[in-house]
């Protein structure tokens, strides 16, 4: 009874903020000519509604792709055709061809927002409170302090009710193929996984992960004989499930062609805007675009996200349990995002700092009390400076390569002091961003701060989870389960 008294207020807390940050500003609200993602979301409705499925992804006289053309996979396609025919039903203006570009209404910014709403109540939220509440470690209060930071990061909310990605299904559908493989549900996960990438083309970073454990799990099982039966099911289940999002394009060998040139915009180039990566952060000082060609930028970008990821694939590839198949899921979703080519800002919603993209979005006051809230939950309900102790935090092989020289250092005494060196930097990159003016030859300094800062937290964090994944120790029965 407890248990169910606790979930619920976990739901009407997450359920509650959602709603309170949608009626704030969004993302492009009364900037033609593009109206932003708001109206990309929208024009997407429009398009799926009133064209054939074949000119979906084509440049047509009634699809102009460089007015917020179709660039995600078929699946998002279909949602978006879904709220369109609901949309219909409550106003025809809402996604009339041609006459609705740009529309913007009170009515319709709640219709939008409550499809995202309806999607994280339908798919995301459950799949967090049955990771917390089944997966988690502690006591049910502890449980439910993990499920409200997750509820209440204020990176997903923001940019899923600002900007109406609908990260949150894809997101959501990707927790839900770790629960599968958490349950022993193997197929189940592989369902829901392959559903995540035919969502959204970002769930590429988690896929090497989810091929490494699986295939690894077979091996381990013998390829010879159950292994291998387990090996064709789990082939077909991801087989059966991409020819089924797939079969309207299938017919035309043209179709999966264009939707793919749609998906991996090589021309686009290395990155846009000032993403937290390294490209971004190193073009402060060499200007890697103009020095470099486009395919040398593809390759050089191919070859460290190669490099990156490897290690901590053929890791989890010899060792298929589901503590490396977590720790695998951060080091190449970071690996991808610090490395890969032509990287998208809300690509690493699950730990980015996107001050620059709120503030431009007139989100100033959510993400400040949303960020005071997750700031609290997480020091005091999750009690995390008691747990940051160096046996917590793993920092064996720290120990060893400062225990010659510097043998009274207290490691766990420099995590606290880095974290609020972090929260003051962060606090004071917010105020400076707002309240102040930057020099006439550096229009674009304060975000590249932030992109800057951002990427050496992102660094530091790729190379710690890499040496805990790669170098974890023989774990007791006391750490078998970890949060």
């Amino acid at each position: 009874m407890e248990n169910w008294s606790l979930i619920s207020l976990c739901v009407l807390l997450g359920l509650t903020s959602r709603w309170t940050v949608s009626f704030h500003s969004y993302s492009g609200a009364g900037k033609p000519p593009m109206f932003g993602d708001y109206e990309a979301q929208r024009h997407w409705q429009e398009v799926t509604y009133n064209l054939p499925v074949h000119e979906w992804y084509f440049n047509t006289t009634n699809n102009d792709l460089n007015y917020w053309g179709l660039d995600y996979p078929p699946l998002t396609a279909y949602h978006s055709l879904v709220c369109a025919y609901v949309a219909k039903l409550l106003n025809p203006e809402w996604v009339e061809l041609h006459a609705s570009r740009g529309y913007e209404s009170h009515s319709h910014k709640l219709f939008m927002r409550a499809t995202v709403l309806f999607t994280d109540i339908l798919i995301y939220i459950p799949a967090v409170l049955l990771y917390c509440f089944y997966f988690c470690d502690g006591s049910s209060k502890q449980k439910v302090a993990v499920a409200f930071c997750i509820l209440l990061y204020p990176g997903l909310i923001l940019i899923d009710y600002g900007h109406f990605q609908y990260n949150s299904v894809s997101l959501g559908l990707a927790l839900w193929g770790t629960l599968g493989l958490g349950l022993g549900w193997d197929l189940f996960g592989c369902l829901a996984f392959t559903l995540a990438l035919n969502y959204k083309q970002m769930e590429l970073y988690h896929s090497l992960p989810f091929f490494c454990y699986l295939l690894g799990k077979c091996i381990k099982q013998g390829l010879t004989g159950r292994g291998f039966f387990h090996l064709v099911k789990i082939s077909m289940t991801v087989l059966v499930t991409f020819a089924l999002c797939w079969m309207p394009f299938l017919f035309d060998p043209k179709q999966p062609l264009q939707v793919l040139h749609r998906l991996f915009p090589v021309g686009r180039g290395l990155f846009e805007d000032k993403v937290a990566n390294t490209w971004c952060s190193l073009n402060v000082l060499i200007k890697i675009k103009t020095l470099l060609s486009r395919e040398t930028q593809l390759f050089l970008s191919f070859a460290l996200t190669l490099l990156f990821v490897l290690p901590s694939s053929l890791k989890l590839l010899s060792k298929p349990t589901l503590w490396q198949f977590k720790l695998g899921l951060v080091n190449t979703s970071l690996a991808f995002f610090l490395f890969s080519f032509q990287v998208h800002e809300k690509s690493i919603l699950l730990v980015s700092f996107m001050l620059p993209l709120l503030l431009k979005d007139g989100l100033l006051l959510p993400y400040v009390v949303t960020s005071l809230a997750f700031l609290f939950l997480s020091l005091y309900l999750l009690s995390a400076f008691e747990r940051s102790t160096e046996e917590e935090l793993r920092l064996g092989l720290y120990r060893k390569l400062t225990r010659r020289w510097l043998p009274k250092l207290n490691l766990s005494q420099i995590i606290k002091w880095k974290f609020w060196f972090s929260l003051v930097a962060m606090a004071a990159l917010s105020f400076t961003s707002v309240w102040l003016k930057p020099p006439a030859k550096l229009p674009d300094l304060f975000p590249v701060l932030v992109s800057v800062l951002s990427f050496l937290h992102f660094l530091g964090f790729i190379i710690y989870f890499n040496q805990l994944q790669l170098m974890e120790p023989q774990r007791k029965k006391s750490l078998k389960k970890t949060n």
